[in-house]
């Protein structure tokens, strides 16, 4: 909304052209959804707490979790509405990219709200398991088909190796099962994630941040021919709604950090993954993102590994899944895993960001 008053004002002052730099917006966007967040966050935790909008607690978890009691749960309502309003505010609303990253962010987080709420009000697992997957794939085959539908370029189809210059696969058709399965297992890796206090917001913010370099590389011409990675035209314009999430996360993390006064959610962890996992079909950097995102695959991958496990050898791999789970149980304490996390995430997202080079 602002770009477009802006753009009207410039007509009459040139100096308000430099707003239409997507660096300058990137940044006002970051700044814009922290301070949106600080300034509703104190009242969204009030409301919460006095209406019991609070965290079920795992019996077979942790002892230590049963110290959390109480605390408010679906936070992640204050990322959306943060990411929302400074998208709205900053971004170019006809841009097609944005708007597939609104439709995507919003109906996950409509989905996570109702298994949320659920959990809340009527059934301590929330959703079936059967009809969140089923309405997760409603949601991204939709998306996904209307994105095959409205490709321009061959380039916005193509998969891509990382470190090789010629390994490049036109996918046609098969663009909308890719797409798919990146945003459905994005959602659900960052879900699991999301156990401990910090431990998903930060991956979260530090994967975005990696992936709007990408954004803003892949929607200039030069750019993108001097680094060998395909050129999407007005890609760049999504580093607003990245800034969003920056800034928004980061706002989140200030209520969020040990110990936290309130906990993310399915509607935020589902809805976030998913805006990841399309950032990343968008740039056409899937593989990246499992280097980048490793933290989620590992989380899932545990997940994964425990259940099949138990199920054909009668045992367990670690002493509780997901992965976060089993150093709680090893006896380390819950910020060093969360820390250490963080690191690892920083590591994994330098060495996506060297596929930039190393090719």
């Amino acid at each position: 909304m602002f770009l477009y008053l802006l753009e009207y004002i410039s007509n009459f002052n040139n100096d308000f052209l430099v707003f239409e730099y997507i660096t300058l917006r990137a940044i006002l966007s970051v700044i814009t959804a922290l301070f949106i967040s600080l300034l509703l966050g104190p009242f969204i935790i009030e409301k919460f707490s006095l209406n019991n909008v609070s965290e079920v607690i795992r019996s077979d978890g942790p002892s230590s979790h049963f110290n959390k009691t109480g605390t408010p749960t679906m936070g992640g309502l204050l990322i959306i509405s943060s990411l929302t309003i400074t998208t709205l505010l900053w971004a170019d609303l006809e841009n097609k990219y944005i708007l597939y990253l609104l439709f995507i962010t919003i109906s996950f987080g409509v989905i996570g709200f109702i298994d949320d709420y659920k959990k809340l009000k009527k059934s301590k697992n929330g959703m079936s398991a059967k009809n969140k997957i089923v309405s997760q794939f409603f949601v991204a085959g939709v998306l996904s088909v209307l994105m095959f539908n409205n490709i321009d370029s061959l380039a916005e189809q193509q998969f891509i190796i990382p470190f090789f210059k010629h390994i490049i696969v036109d996918l046609g058709i098969f663009f909308i099962p890719l797409a798919m399965l990146v945003i459905i297992s994005t959602s659900n890796a960052v879900n699991l994630t999301d156990g401990l206090d910090g431990l998903a917001i930060m991956p979260i913010v530090l994967v975005s941040a990696a992936l709007g370099i990408f954004a803003y590389l892949s929607g200039n011409l030069n750019f993108s021919e001097y680094l060998l990675i395909p050129y999407i035209k007005d890609s760049g314009e999504i580093t607003i709604f990245i800034g969003a999430i920056i800034g928004s996360g980061l706002g989140f993390l200030w209520f969020n950090s040990y110990p936290a006064q309130v906990f993310m959610g399915d509607v935020g962890a589902l809805s976030l993954g998913a805006a990841i996992g399309l950032m990343a079909v968008i740039v056409r950097q899937e593989v990246v993102l499992v280097i980048m995102g490793g933290i989620f695959v590992l989380e899932a991958l545990s997940v994964i590994i425990q259940v099949l496990s138990f199920r054909y050898r009668g045992k367990r791999v670690f002493l509780m899944a997901p992965f976060h789970h089993h150093f709680e149980k090893k006896g380390w304490a819950e910020p060093k895993i969360v820390v250490r996390f963080w690191i690892i995430s920083f590591v994994l997202i330098l060495i996506g960001l060297a596929t930039l080079k190393i090719r």
